[in-house]
């Protein structure tokens, strides 16, 4: 379309399957068949999608949790110091306990959300909450995994460091976890009123 073009792809620390490039637009115009949505409604669009990616932004998060958890405990059970596997040391098996726990924990909010969004059924406060609370947990999770496996889980030929990556992008993408604390004490404020008057 004339008017737009696109920048060198950006590389980033992580989520390298996905491309970032500057998108410069310079007098465009879009053909009405080219709409989408009704003209001067692509914000409130824009809004109800990012509820969504969101959700999703939140899940992607849980599955890191879940594959680093399960690699914790492959490699922990397969690892031996002093004679024994390494799962047998407490601290080791907190990395694992914790990271379950919050993997659980996590994974039940998302799911929770899930049954309440959609295009016709707005959840931005269930959204919101569920991405605040997932993402820091694949991260912390993803953190726990590369400690278990120590300097393996800091080599490229690991899964861990790459998830460990990739999480990072989750707390920031669809809207930062500063951007959450606002709206969700900003839904809950409006809430609060309702109840009241």
């Amino acid at each position: 379309m004339d008017g737009i073009s696109v920048g060198e792809p950006i590389p980033k620390c992580g989520m390298r399957s996905s491309t970032m490039a500057e998108v410069f637009l310079e007098d465009v115009r879009v053909p009405k068949d080219h709409l989408i949505g009704n003209e001067g409604e692509g914000v409130l669009t824009m809004m109800r999608n990012l509820e969504i990616e969101r959700l999703v932004l939140a899940a992607m998060s849980v599955g890191i949790a879940e594959r680093c958890v399960d690699t914790m405990v492959e490699w922990s059970n397969q690892r031996k110091a002093f004679g024994q596997p390494i799962n047998r040391y407490g601290q080791i098996q907190r990395y694992i306990g914790e990271g379950y726990a919050k993997y659980m924990a996590a994974r039940a909010l998302v799911y929770s959300v899930a049954r309440n969004v959609g295009f016709e059924n707005q959840n931005r406060i269930g959204s919101d909450a569920a991405k605040l609370f997932a993402t820091p947990v694949g991260k912390e999770v993803a953190d726990a995994a590369m400690q278990v496996l120590g300097g393996m889980g800091y080599c490229k030929e690991s899964d861990v460091e790459r998830l460990w990556r990739d999480a990072k992008l989750l707390e920031i993408g669809g809207g930062t976890l500063e951007a959450h604390h606002k709206n969700i004490t900003k839904d809950l404020t409006r809430l609060l009123s309702d109840i009241n008057n």
